[in-house]
């Protein structure tokens, strides 16, 4: 048995996709364990894009298992709407799983999630209005919906009816919307049930035995690190938790099963949304990355706040996760500037801080203390081989381990399958 896991590092968009693409080509088992149709994956493959939101990347190669797990949330009208697209592609969806442990999402979370942003105005999480966080809300509060009450239709019916109760209840009187038709959600949502009822199974068990067979199984993160409930930049985070520890729950396996943790970097740093985000470029250059490297969101097009790496979040999120290697991703990106700079520290009013901290009024007002590096100035994207790019390359990518205290080991020169510099085989 051989397990590898795969963390963003940064808060999100970090081209994890690629890097779960390709280590999904040696595994047997592809595992996602948390968050929702929030998230996204973009894989390329001779040059066509393959837009992920629920499915582990694992679909992409046939006769991989793929499993949803427990800390998913599912919503399953957009599950079968993805299932319905790769099937009309010709790909093989039937080795999916899906727990039946996993919560589900429903059109109820999704206007609770419309109407509280709202409501906030100005001061907006800035989700992006899936009816995640409202789902794992539920599940907080243990009125939520799991995928084995979802196929069961009196359990359902019986869930659905006191859910949608309470919920028009908060939607009319609280956030003065139009609430929702029982008997209608009923019918629509009991099709959607039948619909992935061969695909519900008791995922905690089906992972436990995969590792049993000795088989290599890949866990997939979605989000990141700085985006985690608990340990990112709160309150603008996500609603669960991307970090190796949060595989572990949402997989259903005990941390002693993760090996070989890959932290995903983004050669420079990207946000969506509201948040603290002390590198960010306002001018020219940032605007440069954002167009250059198409800066927008895979699930809703928001174009992608953009500023130089922060290597102080990324040493935050290696001590987080254990991490074992780093993932270099979009290095080609920076191709063009003469001078590239990498955040080594911070400085809050005349004192240089040793840790990334909690307060955000802190992180908000932060001077990046830069390392100003020369860039290389040429096409790397067909290059192949660690030791055959430039050396102002090579330099920045060992400045960042060197800065982050973990070593290379995937570098990405470009979004394609074969832009791939691999220097640690697993799985």
């Amino acid at each position: 048995m051989t397990t590898a896991m795969v963390i963003g590092t940064q808060w999100g968009d970090e081209g994890k996709g690629k890097i779960v693409d390709y280590l999904a080509a040696k595994a047997d088992v592809v595992v996602r364990s948390q968050g929702g149709n929030n998230a996204g994956h973009t894989v390329v493959v001779d040059g066509q894009a393959f837009a992920l939101r629920l499915l582990p990347s694992g679909i992409m190669y046939p006769g991989k298992s793929c499993v949803i797990g427990t800390g998913v949330v599912i919503d399953p009208k957009g599950l079968i709407a993805e299932l319905d697209n790769f099937i009309a592609k010709g790909l093989d969806v039937s080795a999916l799983e899906i727990s039946d442990r996993a919560h589900v999402v429903l059109p109820y979370h999704v206007r609770i999630d419309e109407a509280e942003e709202q409501l906030k105005g100005a001061k907006k999480i800035g989700t992006t209005k899936n009816g995640i966080g409202p789902c794992y809300a539920d599940k907080i509060n243990r009125v939520g919906i799991r995928m084995i009450d979802f196929i069961h239709p009196d359990v359902f019916a019986e869930k659905l009816r006191e859910n949608v109760e309470r919920k028009n209840l908060l939607l009319e009187k609280l956030y003065n919307v139009e609430g929702f038709d029982y008997d209608a959600m009923l019918r629509e949502y009991a099709a959607y049930a039948e619909r992935l009822r061969p695909y519900v199974t008791d995922t905690n068990y089906s992972v436990h035995r995969y590792m049993a067979e000795g088989k290599s199984v890949l866990f997939e993160g979605a989000q990141a690190t700085m985006l985690d409930l608990d340990h990112g930049t709160y309150p603008f985070v996500t609603s669960s938790h991307p970090i190796a520890g949060g595989a572990c729950i949402g997989a259903g396996i005990g941390p002693h099963r993760m090996e070989n943790i890959f932290g995903v970097v983004k050669a420079y740093s990207t946000r969506v949304g509201a948040g603290p985000f002390p590198t960010e470029l306002l001018d020219e250059t940032g605007d440069l990355l954002r167009n250059r490297a198409h800066e927008f969101g895979t699930v809703t097009g928001r174009p992608r706040r953009t500023g130089w790496l922060d290597a102080v979040g990324v040493k935050y999120a290696a001590m987080l996760n254990s991490l074992d290697y780093l993932a270099i991703t979009r290095l080609d990106i920076l191709d063009t500037l003469p001078v590239i700079r990498i955040c080594k520290g911070y400085r809050y009013q005349g004192d240089e801080l040793s840790q990334y901290t909690a307060d955000l009024h802190v992180l908000e007002h932060v001077e990046p203390i830069y390392e100003d590096l020369p860039g290389w100035q040429e096409d790397i994207s067909g290059i192949r081989h660690y030791d055959d790019l430039p050396e102002n390359c090579r330099r920045y990518l060992e400045t960042i381990a060197d800065l982050v205290g973990v070593p290379l080991g995937i570098i990405s020169v470009g979004p394609d399958r074969e832009q791939t510099i691999v220097l640690k085989e697993v799985l």
